[in-house]
């Protein structure tokens, strides 16, 4: 599993936030998505690779900008395995 953080640009509520997941939904199979306004970024939870082009298409047709994409491991879990 991988997780990967979009840092968002032009998001400015709940609905917003619900736009982008939508946009991800409907163009890749993941697992979680999830978008926050206040923090500019969306994390999708995924087991396929998803190109960096494509998130890009299928966010900036929302009318937001992709302004970066980084890819780390997913830790499932109570705080990410700090704990676990």
């Amino acid at each position: 599993m991988k997780k990967i953080i979009l840092e968002v640009d032009g998001m400015m509520c709940g609905m917003c936030e619900s736009h982008v997941n939508e946009a991800v939904r409907k163009a890749f199979a993941v697992k979680k998505v999830t978008s926050s306004h206040t923090k500019g970024e969306t994390v999708i939870v995924t087991e396929e690779d998803i190109p960096e082009d494509a998130l890009r298409r299928a966010v900036d047709a929302t009318g937001y900008t992709v302004r970066s994409v980084r890819t780390e491991p997913y830790k499932k879990g109570l705080f990410g395995g700090l704990f676990s």
